[in-house]
């Protein structure tokens, strides 16, 4: 007589639904997180300017607070692609800068526009918001390496010559998809139970009426 209830599959789709229901509440502690932090970038923006020395080390908590430093010169540009404040669309132009006291690595977005060609902007006083530079790591190396440690940027709200001030960092427009993530998953786990019970179901009734064998 056939066992009406597998035991191998069942416990294999039990632990698959109980990952599925984890994996829904890890992504509703990833929202509480993430409202917290978005909570911390709005009230950066109200917060009263300082200079970049004085928020070094950066870390995520003094994103979104305008800062000024001073670039002491260039020493290389990268276009990527962007917005201006106007939401024209374009190449965003951020310079590579030497610094003195505000410490190494800083980088500065001098603005947008339609050439991807380099400004010729060679340093000076820098006012804006801070947040971190986009990073120019490959996908394809992202998911095989660790990715470096982001480095701070300053969009500045007075374009270079030639260039439209890029739209300045809002964390408005950052997702916080985790509750629509967490709802999948409790459904990806409900729909594999009833799935599962209604192939138990179709499966005791075909042994109900099969007739036994002689």
């Amino acid at each position: 007589m056939k066992r009406r209830i597998p035991i191998v599959p069942t416990i294999i789709v039990l632990l698959a639904a109980l990952l599925m229901v984890r994996l829904g509440f890890w992504q509703i502690h990833r929202l509480h997180e993430k409202q917290a932090l978005l909570a911390r970038y709005t009230a950066n923006r109200a917060k009263p300017p300082l200079p970049l020395a004085a928020l070094f080390p950066v870390d995520d908590g003094a994103l979104y607070r305008r800062t000024s430093a001073y670039c002491l010169g260039v020493q290389g540009w990268r276009a990527e692609a962007g917005r201006a404040g106007d939401g024209t669309p374009g190449w965003r132009h951020i310079a590579a800068c030497r610094t003195g006291a505000e410490g190494p690595g800083l980088l500065v977005d001098m603005g947008i526009s339609a050439d991807s060609a380099a400004p010729a902007w060679t340093g000076g006083p820098v006012r804006g918001r801070l947040t971190w530079a986009p990073s120019s790591q490959p996908l394809i190396a992202r998911l095989f390496a660790r990715p470096p440690p982001p480095t701070p940027m300053i969009v500045s709200d007075v374009a270079a010559p030639g260039l439209k001030p890029t739209a300045q960092p809002n964390p408005a427009d950052i997702p916080n998809n985790h509750l629509s993530y967490a709802v999948q998953w409790f459904l990806f786990a409900a729909i594999a139970l009833v799935i599962y019970a209604v192939a138990l179901w179709q499966r005791a009734r075909k042994v109900a009426l099969t007739p036994p064998s002689r």
